[in-house]
């Protein structure tokens, strides 16, 4: 037994018993007290040991006493530790006094202290580091910036971002939420919370959380397609954080009357549900008789029975239903020494409608269900599952303003009211499993590595209404059937005509079904936060089958299977904790029929084969694209400044060209309808077209009451190789050299606010969008144009209380003039935008 030599004064000190019961009593800071007395008086002693001749005094040193080995906690145990700390929070949620639940409303994936910078998206497995450290351009739309934006709808929020253009619905594709993204048609990469939402829809805002747009080929995260990238739709989950009750009624201009409902209720702190609801009964500024009216409903739930095990479900009903708005002619001056465009910019009231109210409609609706289990195994391993089953509908019949024929005075000129429809039903079921695990390798690497399985069933029925002949023109007297060949351009004198709408459909559709089965590992490797490697590859074993019948009523058929490898690989290097440096490249494929709303191959889907037809499929198109970018965080890193350059290319590209007859189509290897005669529309494959570009963005608070939120894309597009002549031989022999139709290369917006004071904050945005070619096969070879355009918008916003806040709108201030999108084809029309409106929003927070 070892001793220590003390003072003789110390002894009563030395003498205190831990284990006496008087002792036991005594507080943490007494005995803090006396161990610093012992330490202090040890010292001193000794000073004075060496003074005098003090006998010495000898304590025996404590001995240490062996700790139990540590063990793991029985199931038992954890259980019981488990329903005691459940039983803490709930006492305290129900003692808590009542506080304001904006923690509880706020976005999960924001800066809370500067709501339009995002620092992560949803699929936290599939991009576990913070924005600021992902080698991919993102561009994250969150509730603050789509509520400061009035943007109601997808399509609202992604005409107002740079880098997006919207596309107009084809003579075989269905009009709704068309998306080109970084010049490459994206109508079919939307996902609703990482599942992609199969089929061309119009979707609302209500239940979304925020929006994500990833850009860049992206096959390896979204599977088949994203050859420009891809839009994924964030819905709202309950929350066990706190309850909220969230109302906005919303009066505007444009006859606008709207009101949505958010309210979050925590039942225990292990169980909450939310429920929403959507009403609206709008037109549309600056267009006449079009409507755009709309209601739904979303309940969301959240359980959390252990610490490790969270469940969550939700269910979407959205139906939108009104009059469509098809828009307005093109003029095609007859000398091309005069410039064309559309007819408004000669003198049309752009008001006018030529479609007809007594006949015209749409009804989009949607039903989407989710159910996801995630299971923590391990602290470092995770186990998640995803149930997704949906059902959509595009339903309408619209009248589309083509072929105008000219006459002098230009006031007498005429066009083909020509009518369009579609019944399409579309039913999917998904299914993800995915496994997330966390690692260190002996080289300093904490690796997240995540692989998944998934499985989609996707099924669409596309008819069309009897009495209708869409796309032709006639110069019979009109009885409802085919198009109305002598509408007036200036003054549209039939949009009241009474007829009944068509009684039925055809009960001939179009079958289009694709079954995909993939598998995909992800792998993120980050380097004591230096260096960052991530990668992955994506195997997607991809089927498609489709049934229709000719227009003799013969029945046809035609069925494709690939097996698609994809995958990424990327670098980020971080010079400063606040910054990072990457190089990213990635690989995409479209094979055919992937856009799923295309009826035939001329239009994205795949033909069915009658007896004795062409039965050669196409290999998928081929996209590859390599981006050099940085990204930083300034302001106390409440602000998020990302640049890149970009280099997409497109093989193997899918194009059509007219051709006299079967023989002539032959030695072009040459898809086309069997037992067409004439003018034969033949799909080629072999094009290539290429994207390059610079993407800037910025995204949140500049000083704690300047808000920002924007960005800039400059592109540069061509086609690198064609099979086929330009559809304008005259102006264009070839489309060699072209760049790609439909697309702004040049785009710009900014959305910024400032908080005046404690009650009043002012905000607006404005938009530039530059001049858009029209063109078919992509390339702009019709020598048709959109006007460049710039818009600007304005809000102010008043906090009444703590509960109750006004915010006045006021969108497109000078009610400038402009076009969203150019239908392609030679006789084109275009879809105007919105006119000048105001809104109020009166919002409840409790």
């Amino acid at each position: 037994m070892g001793q220590v030599v003390a003072p003789k004064s110390l002894r009563s000190v030395v003498a205190f018993d831990p284990m006496d019961e008087r002792s036991a009593g005594v507080s943490g800071k007494k005995v803090s007290a006396v161990a610093s007395l012992i330490a202090v008086a040890s010292v001193s002693s000794g000073a004075q040991a060496q003074q005098s001749n003090l006998p010495p005094v000898t304590v025996d040193a404590p001995v240490e006493r062996p700790r139990p080995t540590a063990s793991k906690p029985s199931p038992e145990q954890v259980r019981a530790r488990n329903a005691l700390r459940r039983a803490a929070q709930r006492q305290q949620v129900q003692t808590a006094p009542a506080t304001p639940s904006v923690a509880a409303d706020a976005n999960p994936y924001a800066d809370p202290t500067a709501p339009y910078k995002v620092d992560h998206v949803q699929a936290g497995g599939k991009f576990p580091e913070k924005l600021v450290d992902t080698p991919k351009s993102i561009t994250v739309l969150s509730k603050e910036v789509l509520e400061d934006k009035n943007a109601t709808s997808l399509k609202q929020a992604i005409l107002s971002t740079a880098g997006v253009t919207l596309g107009s619905g084809e003579g075989g594709n269905a009009f709704g939420d068309r998306f080109f993204i970084r010049g490459f048609d994206a109508r079919n990469d939307i996902f609703i919370d990482g599942v992609r939402d199969a089929g061309v829809s119009v979707r609302e805002n209500f239940f979304t959380e925020q929006v994500e747009i990833l850009r860049g080929p992206g096959s390896t995260v979204s599977g088949r397609g994203v050859a420009g990238g891809a839009i994924n739709i964030v819905t709202k989950q309950a929350t066990t954080g706190g309850s909220f009750y969230n109302m906005d009624s919303t009066f505007g201009t444009d006859q606008t009357k709207r009101v949505t409902i958010d309210v979050n209720q925590v039942i225990d702190p292990t169980l909450a549900v939310r429920a929403g609801g959507l009403f609206q009964d709008a037109n549309v500024a600056g267009r006449d008789y079009v409507t755009d009216n709309r209601n739904g409903a979303f309940v969301a739930t959240t359980w959390k029975p252990t610490d490790t095990i969270k469940l969550t479900g939700n269910y979407i009903h959205t139906e939108l239903t009104g009059i469509p708005d098809f828009g307005v002619p093109y003029y095609r001056p007859s000398t091309s020494s005069t410039a064309g465009g559309p007819f408004p910019d000669f003198g049309v009231n752009r008001k006018n409608f030529y479609g007809f109210v007594n006949r015209d409609f749409f009804r989009t609706g949607q039903d989407i269900g989710t159910l996801n289990a995630e299971v923590q195994i391990t602290p470092d391993l995770m186990l998640s599952n995803k149930t997704r089953a949906s059902h959509s509908t595009q339903n309408y019949i619209g009248t589309l303003p083509e072929a105008p024929s000219l006459k002098n005075p230009l006031t007498a000129s005429t066009l083909s009211a020509n009518p369009q429809s579609r019944f399409q039903a579309t039913d999917v079921f998904a299914n993800q499993t995915e496994a997330t695990y966390k690692f260190n390798d002996d080289a300093g690497f904490k690796h997240t590595l995540l692989g998944g399985i998934e499985y989609d069933r996707e099924r669409s029925s596309i008819d069309r209404y009897t009495g209708l002949s869409s796309e032709q023109v006639t110069g019979t007297p009109f009885t409802g059937s085919g198009a109305k060949t002598d509408v007036s351009v200036f003054y549209p004198q039939y949009t009241n005509l009474a007829f009944p709408i068509p009684g039925g459909l055809t009960g001939r559709p179009t079958k289009i079904a694709i079954d995909t089965v993939s598998g995909y590992v992800m792998d993120s490797a980050n380097y004591r936060d230096l260096v960052i490697l991530n990668g992955g590859f994506r195997y997607d074993d991809y089927s498609i089958k489709t049934t229709g019948y000719a227009a003799n009523g013969a029945f046809g058929q035609q069925s494709a299977d690939f097996l698609i490898p994809n995958f990424n690989l990327g670098l980020t290097l971080k010079p400063l904790p606040n910054g990072s440096v990457y190089v990213a490249y990635a690989t995409s494929a479209n094979p055919v029929g992937a856009e799923f709303d295309g009826t035939s191959t001329a239009y994205g889907g795949l033909n069915p084969t009658l007896a004795g037809g062409n039965t050669q499929i196409f290999g998928p198109e081929k996209n590859k694209a390599i981006e050099l970018g940085t990204k930083w965080e300034l302001f106390d890193r409440h602000l998020l400044l990302t640049a890149a350059l970009f280099q997409t290319t497109k093989e193997n590209a899918r194009e059509s060209q007219n051709v006299s007859s079967a023989a002539a189509a032959a030695p072009l290897g040459c898809v086309y309808p069997t037992g067409t005669t004439g003018n034969i529309s033949c799909i080629t494959a072999g094009a290539a077209y290429r994207i390059r570009g610079i993407d800037l963005g910025i995204g949140g608070n500049i000083t704690d009451k300047w808000s920002v939120f924007g960005g800039l894309v400059l592109m540069q597009s061509e086609v690198t190789q064609s099979l086929a002549p330009s559809a304008n031989k005259t102006l264009y022999p070839t489309n060699v050299g072209r760049p790609l139709a439909n697309i702004a290369h040049e785009s710009f917006s900014l959305l910024s606010k400032y908080q005046l004071t404690d009650t009043w904050e002012l905000g607006g945005q404005a938009v530039y969008r530059s001049k858009i070619y029209g063109g078919t096969l992509l390339a702009a070879n019709q020598g048709t144009s959109l006007p460049s355009y710039w818009r600007f918008d304005a809000f102010a916003e008043a906090k009444i209380d703590q509960h109750w806040k006004l915010k006045l709108f006021v969108n497109n201030i000078f009610d400038k003039r402009y076009y969203d999108a150019l239908y392609q084809s030679a006789a084109p029309f275009v879809l105007e935008a919105p006119g000048r409106a105001a809104y109020v929003v009166l919002s409840a927070r409790y």
